[in-house]
């Protein structure tokens, strides 16, 4: 049997600039996270809030 979709892709947006820069994977199982990171945002050029964007 296959195995079943515990993960899937996500897009980290920028808070400032609202910019798609990162995609990660997060675990679904158990609903998803509201994550937020530090991440560097290349428009910007500063390290910025990235918030978790599904499409």
């Amino acid at each position: 049997m296959a195995k079943s979709k515990a993960r899937e892709y996500v897009w980290m947006q920028c808070t400032e600039c609202r910019q798609l820069n990162y995609r990660t994977s997060v675990r679904v199982q158990g609903g998803v996270p509201k994550l937020q990171l530090k991440k560097f945002c290349p428009r910007s050029r500063t390290h910025t809030v990235h918030k978790l964007k599904r499409k």
